[in-house]
């Protein structure tokens, strides 16, 4: 059994490159090495995207559920490699598969943002993930990273 780990913001800020408006994990619950993670996302009326999707009935965009998720899984990825990232060192968003979306997120939910790895060949590391507010799963996706380490851009 694998030790669990929990991150604050100022860790996560340490594992990931994002910063605002596109940091979207606020807090890891529980993460363990090599297998899976649960973190957090709040989501508020204050989000830069809400006064445009939509000002009528303000929900979450899919896409940014999916990349909250991604965040969610480099933090394993990097947990789990055992490294902190810097400005030659990332894991970059390279696959998507099986996305769905089954119900809207909406201002004052707390998503639960869950990833498990299930597998790591050839650089490619491909996670199972979901997204839940309370009880009821809002998206879940198969997605795929990989790292970039040192090359020019």
């Amino acid at each position: 059994m694998s030790d669990i780990v929990t991150l604050d913001i100022n860790a996560i800020l340490r594992q990931l490159p994002h910063r605002y408006p596109f940091l979207l994990v606020d807090r890891v619950t529980e993460c363990r090495r090599g297998e899976s993670i649960i973190a957090l996302k709040n989501v508020t009326y204050n989000e830069p995207y809400f006064p445009g999707h939509f000002p009528h009935r303000p929900v979450m965009p899919g896409v940014i559920i999916i990349e909250a998720l991604a965040q969610t899984a480099g933090i394993l990825a990097f947990v789990t490699a055992d490294v902190i990232p810097d400005e030659q060192t990332r894991f970059f968003f390279v696959g998507i598969d099986k996305a769905r979306f089954r119900r809207p997120v909406e201002p004052g939910d707390q998503l639960i943002l869950k990833a498990s790895l299930q597998r790591q060949m050839r650089g490619i590391w491909k996670f199972e993930t979901s997204a839940w507010v309370g009880e009821h799963e809002a998206a879940s996706a198969e997605l795929m990273v990989a790292p970039e380490t040192g090359r020019g851009s």
